[in-house]
């Protein structure tokens, strides 16, 4: 990954858009969209922009008909140029030398970020990037995100940015923020949103959070969840559900990598397997671990190689958790048995090599 996803607050100053054309009405719409302030560098104006809005929302647009190598960069927050000639280059470097962001249109190697392609849903926006190389292809991939992301995602986004506020000041230590929210758009508050019931959904809302007033002792939950032969394509859905809300995840030798890089980024791994040269960890000792994590209010997950009752311990370890009286959700997962022949054969010959 060369270009880190960042989200710029464009309102926050001033962007110089230099050229004109077709690509700069293009990224012109796209930063007034966003409520930057715009200085627009062009020899001749696209006639296009008298249909563009007078007065886009928290934007200002300013023309200059002057050299733009001329100009104070450090007064800019980002620069895009798009005149598609030589002077792009002498503007990158100009950038470089302040240390502005800027960004070349179809020029990656000139630029130190790029636009991705955006599904915008107000509060909630997904942006798409392929490192500048294939444009296209981060369309295609935002026309498939745009058809499943609900309509209103964003405005419930905006709700709980409403009271969040009011939860962090009124809520009892022994409630965790994070437990709280994943409710809130998994239970009755998010469903009603989505719906467009809004009144249902903060009516919802504000009860959870004077709920949320009285102490509460919160118990974790453990996943046994089986990480499948070792390709991140073949874990289940609830696998990765599992390892998206995961506080702490105890993993064997046998995963892989790729799959624990499926975790909350957030969550504590630990490994708990044998290795060569190396004394393994005792099995009631993973059980006492997975149980102490559970009874502080952690969601745990036990990965496994496989399926966890196919290859490992895994009804010992869901017998042990429920006779402590923690709740257990099984997650069986693929076996190296069950995946097409020609494609294991495939993974063993890579894996040699």
């Amino acid at each position: 990954m060369r270009f880190m996803p960042v989200f710029l607050d464009l309102a926050s100053g001033t962007v110089a858009l230099v050229g004109g054309g077709t690509a700069a009405m293009s990224k012109l719409r796209l930063l007034r969209s966003a409520g930057a302030n715009v200085r627009w560098y062009a020899d001749e104006l696209d006639p296009a922009v008298e249909a563009l809005p007078a007065d886009a929302p928290s934007s200002r647009l300013e023309f200059a008909v002057a050299d733009p190598l001329q100009a104070d960069f450090a007064e800019f927050i980002a620069v895009v140029a798009a005149t598609g000639g030589p002077l792009d280059a002498q503007i990158a470097a100009r950038a470089r030398c302040k240390n502005i962001p800027v960004n070349v249109v179809d020029r990656p190697d000139l630029s130190t970020f790029i636009f991705p392609a955006i599904v915008d849903r107000g509060e909630v926006v997904v942006a798409i990037g392929t490192g500048g190389a294939s444009p296209v292809l981060a369309r295609r991939l935002r026309e498939r995100i745009e058809a499943v992301l609900p309509a209103r995602i964003g405005d419930l986004a905006a709700l709980m940015g409403r009271f969040r506020e009011q939860f962090a000041q009124s809520r009892h230590a022994s409630w965790s923020l994070r437990r709280f929210w994943e409710n809130v758009v998994d239970g009755p508050v998010g469903a009603a949103a989505l719906a467009g019931r809004w009144r249902d959904a903060e009516a919802a809302l504000a009860q959870a959070i004077e709920n949320a007033r009285n102490p509460q002792v919160q118990s974790g939950m453990v996943f046994l969840v089986g990480a499948g032969p070792g390709d991140p394509d073949l874990l289940t859905l609830r696998a990765l559900q599992a390892l998206q809300g995961a506080d702490i995840v105890f993993y064997d030798e046998l995963v892989t990598s790729e799959i624990l890089d499926r975790a909350r980024r957030d969550a504590k791994l630990i490994f708990v397997g044998k290795r060569r040269g190396a004394p393994g960890i005792r099995q009631d000792e993973i059980n006492r671990r997975m149980l102490e994590a559970a009874q502080q209010g952690l969601n745990v997950v036990r990965l496994k190689g496989g399926d966890p009752f196919i290859f490992g311990r895994g009804g010992e370890e869901l017998d042990y958790l429920q006779r402590a009286g923690v709740e257990v959700i099984v997650v069986p997962g693929v076996t190296a048995g069950r995946v097409p022949r020609q494609d294991h054969r495939h993974r063993f010959h890579n894996h040699a090599a």
